[in-house]
């Protein structure tokens, strides 16, 4: 169970009972399911795995725009099970452009299916020549009558090829840049709409390629407003990239326990590995950069459940934070281990390369130092003599 102590000032007496029913649903049905073996196995594994969270109820938190709670299911799965944590996250982006901007008849189709984890979710928006820099992509989406005609490939998207559905975004006025981009609501069975392949990561993780080949679909597929699907999709990350974090933090949880019991119980030169100095200010700057990375994604969450239109900032910063201190926890327990962290079968092993994905997907962490700088240079412009304030 994660650490109620260190951020209970952000907490609801609600979050505290859901944090001990995540910790029994993880214990009962994640703890030791077996990591998939290849990509195939992955894919299996996580549709089976987006229909037993949907089961249990774990999407409930994102249904209700709950970020605290969302926080506390990603940080409670990603102890156990990365590939859960991705699913879910995969989960939460599909719904919430929905949540943000979907029409009433949008709602009642998709949304009590990818609640219930029968249907699977997809988030299509990159492609090869458009990552960090959106306004880039090429996909288009042409009005033809009553329809709209995509073409265009997104690649890099979780869940392609086992998702149900996809919230698909595609330029439908080209000359407009980040202003023409619209977002669609698209199901997998869609005439013209394809999964292209697999592109296989070093963690078992489902990601692949789309195309779209005079993919037709109706105007009724469009998730709010024509032309802004850039600013439906940003705010869909700027709510869930908290959340990121919080697996992030699950993740180095997880680390730093394995890493405290081979230190506690591994001897060498006649004492434990954690009698020496050098072992202990390890565990001691593991320890400390954990606690920090969970208060700042909990204050973000906090901050975002209490009414906040918008948390850019204290979501750049938990998410830059804890990312980059997850990778530096597991790395140090990795190193604690020695050999054995190496190994195959080693759950520092696992996590060391699933962790290294969370410093990229939902904006790399040099764009969150981009954005946290923007902001802190719009603050000091606004109070300056002359400025806005």
């Amino acid at each position: 169970m994660p650490d109620l102590a260190t951020i209970a000032a952000f907490l609801d007496p609600k979050h505290r009972e859901m944090a001990s029913g995540l910790d029994m649903f993880v214990e009962a049905e994640l703890a030791r399911r077996p990591k998939p073996k290849d990509d195939d196995d992955a894919r299996r594994e996580a549709v089976e795995l987006v229909r037993l969270m949907g089961r249990a109820g774990l999407y409930a938190p994102l249904g209700e725009m709950d970020y605290r709670g969302a926080a506390l299911t990603r940080e409670s799965i990603a102890v156990a099970s990365p590939l859960a944590d991705a699913v879910y996250a995969i989960q939460g982006l599909c719904l919430t452009p929905l949540l943000l901007a979907g029409t009433e008849a949008q709602m009642d189709r998709y949304r009590p299916g990818l609640l219930s984890g029968d249907l699977v979710g997809g988030f299509a928006m990159t492609e090869p020549e458009a990552g960090s820099d959106v306004a880039a992509m090429t996909t288009t989406a042409r009005l033809e009558g009553d329809d709209y005609v995509l073409n265009g490939r997104k690649w890099l998207i979780s869940n392609a090829g086992i998702a149900d559905l996809y919230m698909v975004f595609a330029s439908t006025d080209p000359d407009a840049g980040s202003r023409g981009i619209t977002c669609f609501a698209i199901p997998a069975d869609t005439p013209g709409f394809r999964f292209a392949g697999a592109q296989v990561m070093s963690a078992p993780h489902p990601l692949g390629e789309l195309v779209f080949s005079d993919c037709r679909v109706p105007r009724s597929a469009v998730v709010g407003e024509v032309g802004a699907g850039f600013k439906v999709g940003m705010a869909t990350l700027d709510r869930l990239r908290l959340t990121v974090a919080a697996a992030a933090c699950g993740m180095a949880e997880r680390a730093l326990a394995e890493a405290l019991a081979h230190a506690t119980t591994r001897r060498q030169f006649g004492q434990t590995l954690s009698e020496f100095q050098v072992i202990q200010g390890k565990l001691g700057h593991m320890g400390m950069e954990l606690a920090a990375a969970r208060l700042l994604v909990y204050q973000a969450a906090w901050t975002r459940d209490g009414g906040a239109d918008r948390v850019t900032l204290e979501a750049a910063r938990a998410k830059a934070f804890a990312t980059e201190a997850a990778q530096r926890i597991v790395d140090d327990a990795v190193q604690i281990l020695g050999g054995r962290g190496v190994l195959a079968d080693s759950p520092v092993d696992y996590l060391y390369r699933a962790v290294r994905a969370l410093r990229i997907y939902e904006g790399t962490t040099e764009i969150q130092y981009l954005i946290i700088a923007r902001q802190l240079i719009r603050g000091a412009e606004a109070t300056a003599p002359g400025g806005d304030a």
